[in-house]
């Protein structure tokens, strides 16, 4: 089975809230996150990400944690582990985002509970409220 690894971000403004965005081709909610370059960490695929596909400039706080899943594409199954961090917004806007999502926001962490996909998603949100309130 074919191995992918990927990096995100769950980042909060000032406010609070937390940026969610919709993928365009499978219209599930999740956070921004993509696949790490060659040469590239995974702290730095994360920050690209965020940049591409949320619009913004974020600082890495801390690593919140895992996703794994296996899905298929083209009838081959692979098998991705994407590690998201902790993040906090810098700069940017929302608007400036790539193709690749079709909506996005900012979501206060209840309403984001709701509007996330995949139960993993949720975790790792959950887990990054605590990281923040500790």
């Amino acid at each position: 089975m074919k191995r992918e690894f990927s990096a995100g971000g769950i980042v909060f403004n000032s406010k609070g809230q937390v940026l969610v965005t919709q993928h365009s081709q499978n219209k599930h909610w999740s956070f921004p996150k993509g696949l790490i370059d060659p040469g590239q960490t995974s702290e730095q695929a994360a920050v690209r990400e965020v940049k591409e596909e949320g619009g913004v400039e974020a600082e890495i706080i801390g690593k919140v944690g895992y996703s794994k899943y296996v899905y298929t594409l083209n009838g081959e199954k692979i098998f991705k582990v994407v590690t998201y961090y902790l993040m906090k917004y810098k700069s940017g806007d929302i608007a400036d985002h790539d193709f690749e999502v079709s909506d996005l926001g900012w979501f206060e962490p209840e309403e984001a509970l709701k509007k996330l996909t995949f139960s993993q998603d949720k975790e790792l949100l959950k887990k990054a409220l605590k990281m923040i309130n500790d």
